[in-house]
């Protein structure tokens, strides 16, 4: 009976235990993945959040987003990570996103001259709708076709030193080559930047209320009357 049963001991012992409910998150935080079409911004997200890879993603449609939690300098913090269409047809919507995000990775495909030259107009868009305080880092991505590099990583480097503040990593979504890496040392710019009355008083309260995403996005903020120069 004791083996079909289990123990009834142990069994009254589990039921008696009560499971502590998680701590909340101290700080909500949102990201934005920007970049041209095809350069793996999905593919880094997926990697990140849920660990996985696809090798024919489909194009994403103006905006999407994963959720993850992690834990940096003692702090429990939520993202919530926008992957944003690369088509400028989806520029209207993805540049609503702009002004709550705290953190911007900018994308290139290291294979693929085209996203790379791309990388001004972006740095356009993020001039006109992001937060002046906004981190931001350059990826280059698709690291594990190096055999069909068209961008060197001094190019990339070059690019990113002229944009103050801006970091550059290179990372392969496929291999999972950095891509912890790229998103923990974001948010820990982000929290390095944050003044330590904020973080004593704002413990208890998110940077940025998660919600769902909106069917209709938020109004476009004004342009920014000083641009970051490129």
């Amino acid at each position: 009976a004791g083996s079909a049963g289990g123990s009834p001991a142990l069994s009254g012992g589990q039921s008696r235990r009560r499971k502590q409910p998680p701590r909340p998150a101290d700080f909500k935080l949102q990201v934005i993945i920007i970049g041209s079409r095809g350069v793996g911004k999905t593919s880094l997200m997926e990697r990140f959040t849920d660990d996985t890879f696809c090798e024919a993603c489909k194009s994403t449609v103006g905006v999407d987003f994963k959720i993850k939690t992690v834990e940096l300098r003692g702090k429990k913090i939520r993202l919530q990570i926008w992957d944003t269409a690369g088509q400028e047809r989806f520029n209207s919507i993805t540049s609503a996103y702009y002004r709550s995000a705290k953190g911007i990775i900018l994308v290139y495909d290291i294979t693929k001259k085209e996203t790379f030259d791309d990388l001004p107009k972006w740095m356009k868009m993020i001039d006109k709708y992001a937060s002046e305080d906004a981190e931001l880092l350059l990826v280059g991505n698709k690291l594990d076709c190096e055999v069909d590099r068209e961008i060197t990583r001094q190019q990339g480097e070059k690019f990113a030193q002229q944009i103050t503040g801006m970091r550059f990593c290179e990372a392969s979504a496929k291999d999972n080559f950095n891509v912890d890496e790229i998103f923990l040392k974001l948010v820990d710019d982000i929290l390095k930047k944050m003044p330590l009355d904020v973080i004593r008083n704002e413990l208890s309260n998110s940077i940025l209320s998660l919600q769902p995403e909106p069917e209709i996005p938020p109004e476009l903020p004004p342009p920014r009357p000083h641009v970051r120069c490129c």
